[in-house]
Parts: structure tokens; sequence; C-alpha cells
């Protein structure tokens, strides 16, 4: 008899610790606003997070910066290069150097010499030459995607911590479909865990690489495609299954029909979600950390907007705007947009 009461109490105890440890989601109401930045003369849609104390941006006008969080102090800069008026869309960090991407012809890559001023480490020219997203899978290897040249997409990868990029040949990469290219709308074209690599197109396509852009695939998605200014606009995965995209027409911004879908084996397939329901178009979307895969936030021009149950339903938080969003953690953000940088802080 002991033995049996040893047993169901150790059944018991399991049980409760498995129900301690199931997700609890949350509810936020509202969204707490603090400007760090304001230029009205700045479009900003590529931030990145340094660390937990400072943050970088690249925008339009030349201009780039630096933000320590612990001293409240911005470090801005202007990067010339002829007399060109450059506007940078993709920014990445590899834990060493900063790294910012310019659109047009030519693009510029630059990284953070040993000196701290940029160096130039990659410049393309090509008519039709339009870059617009970049990250890194760690300190020596990084990606950088574009539009469509030669009938293939704009690929080209880092192996030795960015100072030599190469641009990947159209043999090794599946072809595109007329137009096809990416939306240098926010630096979130491309989602990465571990050696795994999404990126997203403007033709509602994801293309996926297993081995850090060593070999690739094409996968077909549900999203609304049918005009030059749809498709996909933000990729997000939180691990290797679980990924959200989201989209829609920027100049349709109301419309909420087939503009957000989900994938639970990897970007095989995609299942369209929260169908003919708000949010319409969105430029970003990002999975919260640690949060189970089952909050995400998305932000666009038309406001901010939360859903805790992985892409089905979605609330809106507010009407204030931004083109991007990085998290510092569970509840407190970095967003982007027209003349600004702000701190977000979710409320429950």
């Amino acid at each position: 008899m002991k033995r049996v009461y040893i047993a169901l109490f150790s059944l018991v105890f399991l049980w409760s610790c498995k129900e301690e440890g199931k997700f609890k989601p949350r509810q936020f109401s509202n969204v707490a606003l603090e400007t760090i930045l304001q230029d009205s003369t700045l479009s900003i849609r590529a931030i990145e997070i340094l660390d937990k104390h400072s943050l970088a941006f690249a925008a339009n006008n030349n201009t780039y910066g630096l933000y320590h969080a612990e001293n409240d102090k911005w470090l801005l800069s202007k990067q010339e290069y002829d007399s060109l008026d450059i506007q940078f869309r993709a920014v990445a960090n590899n834990n060493e150097d900063f790294f910012m991407l310019s659109v047009g012809n030519p693009s510029l890559l630059y990284k953070t010499s040993n000196s701290g001023d940029m160096e130039l480490v990659y410049k393309e020219e090509n008519d039709g030459v339009f870059y617009d997203a970049m990250a890194f899978w760690n300190e020596k290897e990084g990606i950088a995607i574009g539009d469509a040249t030669h009938g293939c997409l704009s690929i080209i990868i880092t192996r030795n911590g960015g100072e030599l990029w190469t641009k990947l040949p159209c043999d090794v990469l599946p072809n595109t479909i007329e137009n096809e290219g990416a939306f240098a709308a926010s630096n979130t074209n491309i989602a990465i865990v571990g050696n795994h690599t999404w990126v997203a197109t403007t033709a509602g396509r994801v293309y996926y690489s297993p081995d850090k852009g060593k070999s690739w695939n094409v996968f077909e998605a549900p999203i609304v495609k049918d005009k030059d200014t749809e498709g996909i606009y933000s990729i997000d995965f939180y691990n290797e299954l679980l990924g959200f995209a989201i989209g829609g027409d920027y100049t349709n911004p109301e419309d909420n029909s087939a503009n957000k879908m989900k994938t639970i084996d990897g970007g095989k397939t995609w299942q369209l979600v929260a169908e003919n329901k708000n949010p319409g178009y969105r430029s970003c979307v990002q999975y919260l950390p640690n949060r189970a895969g089952e909050e995400l936030v998305t932000v666009g021009f038309k406001g901010v907007d939360y859903s805790n149950d992985a892409g089905e339903s979605w609330s809106h938080l507010t009407n204030e705007g931004f083109y991007t969003i990085r998290f510092l953690n569970d509840s407190v953000a970095y967003a982007a947009g027209a003349g600004r940088i702000c701190k977000l802080t979710f409320i429950p």
C-alpha cells in the first residue's frame, strides 16, 4: 500500500509540474511610447539591437547612428560616397561589427573598421541591383538578399566576418518568376534559426536553405501577390518549424484578405490565418522572445497589433505608425519609422 501512495504522489507531482509549465498567454491592452530619436528628415527602416545597452540604425540621407541606453546618448554620422544620396534599408550585427547596406545602384555595403569608421567591403554596380535585407548566422557567416538579376535572386554571402562578400551564381539558386524581388520595408525579409534560413519575396514565395546558404529550395505560399505592391513584406521564425509571415498591399492598407500566414513544418506549407480580419497591411512581424511561439507583434504605418494565439487573432494596440521593430525582452522593444525611433513598453 505504501508503494501505491508513493506512485500516486509521483503522478500528481509530475502532473502539477506539467500544468505549471504550460504556456499562459498574456493580453496586452496598451503600449507606452518613449521617443528616443526624432528627425523629420529621416525614414528609418533598419534597426539592430547590439546588446541590452545599445541600438544602431541606418537610414536615408546617408545617415546612421548608435544609441547608448545607459547614458541616453546618440552618436549620429553620415556616410559619404562621391555625391550620392545614400539610402540604407538593411543593417546587421555579428557581435563584433556593425554592417549597413544601401539600396539602388551602386549598392554599397559597409562594416565597422578597426578605427571605428565605416569601411566599404562590397560594391555592386548593375542597373537592376537593389538589396533589401541582411543578417548573420554567426560571427563569421552572413547573408544579404536583393531583387532578382539575371534570372535569380541577388544573394551575397560572407564566410570571414564580413571582410569579403561573394555573390551566389544563378546556377545554385532557384529560378525567379517575373519581377520577383523583396520589399526593402523593414529589414525582415530574412529569418534565421541556427543553420536554417528563410527568405520572403514579393512574389509570395519563401526560399529556404538548411545549410547557411549552400543549397536552396523554394516554396509557394497563399499570401496575396497579384500586384507589384503585394506580397510578403516580413517573415520571422520562432524555431526550425514555427514561422509567420505578413504583408498585403501598402497602397491599400485596410485590405486584410490573404495577408497573414503561418507554417508549422519549417516553411514547406503555409496556412492563411485571421482571414478578412485585421490587421491589414503591415511591414514587420516579430515573435516575442521566450513566449512559446504564441505571441507576435506586427507594425506598420497604420499601427501596432498583438497576437497571443500564434497569429489566429489580433488586438490593435495603437494607431502610432512604425516600419520595423526589434525586442529587447518579452515586453520591451525598439521601433522605428518616419522621423523617429521609439522605445515601446507593452502593458497588460
